[in-house]
């Protein structure tokens, strides 16, 4: 089954999660939505259906919409039985190409009260060029300091990560990792971090 879906953000063209996407995409053409944009302290753009500003992206009709969306739901955080608990809402939407012409769209929106306190709004709603001026963390980090963030990223409760006192005091400064004693953890910063890693 085909379905279109607004294309923002970190699943754009060239972003680092537009591989999620990319061999389900039939067709796609610039359009804009209404709403607003806010971005996160890690650098990335999130939209939010509140608001009347006009967002750019890419409507993309979509093949096997299915497969993807059972992707695409827990990547979002997104829970069809608990959606007020979710990360973001998988919602329809209007959205506008560039002869005027409306179409509905399926996109993941922000929930707001999950919208973190770091969080900014982006006045005009120009996340590319917010994205262009002010890079990313994940964009930021050396090739070391991200492999060291993917290991963390990926441990369980009993693993431990080597300390590496360079890296450390850097990441520490950084606001990206926290000493637990024992063993390194991810501050929340760094969770998200590693959420865009590629």
């Amino acid at each position: 089954m085909q379905a279109t879906m607004f294309v923002f953000g970190s699943l754009s063209e060239g972003m680092v999660h537009h591989g999620l996407i990319s061999n389900f995409i039939a067709s796609s053409k610039e359009v804009s939505a209404m709403g607003s944009v806010y971005r996160l302290e890690v650098g990335y753009p999130v939209f939010l259906r509140e608001g009347a500003t006009s967002i750019s992206g890419k409507l993309a009709t979509l093949n096997n919409y299915e497969t993807l969306i059972s992707l695409l739901d827990p990547f979002f955080g997104f829970n069809a039985i608990q959606p007020d608990k979710s990360m973001h809402h998988r919602a329809q939407i209007e959205v506008k190409d560039e002869e005027g012409q409306v179409h509905q769209a399926w996109a993941y929106v922000m929930n707001p009260k999950k919208l973190p306190r770091g969080a900014k709004l982006i006045e005009n709603g120009d996340w590319m060029n917010n994205f262009n001026s002010f890079p990313p963390f994940t964009m930021q980090l050396n090739e070391r300091e991200r492999t060291y963030i993917s290991k963390l990223g990926q441990c369980t409760g009993r693993d431990i990560v080597p300390i590496q006192m360079d890296l450390y005091r850097d990441l520490m400064n950084q606001g990206i990792i926290i000493d637990k004693g024992r063993r390194l953890a991810l501050t929340k910063l760094g969770q998200e971090i590693c959420r865009y890693l590629k």
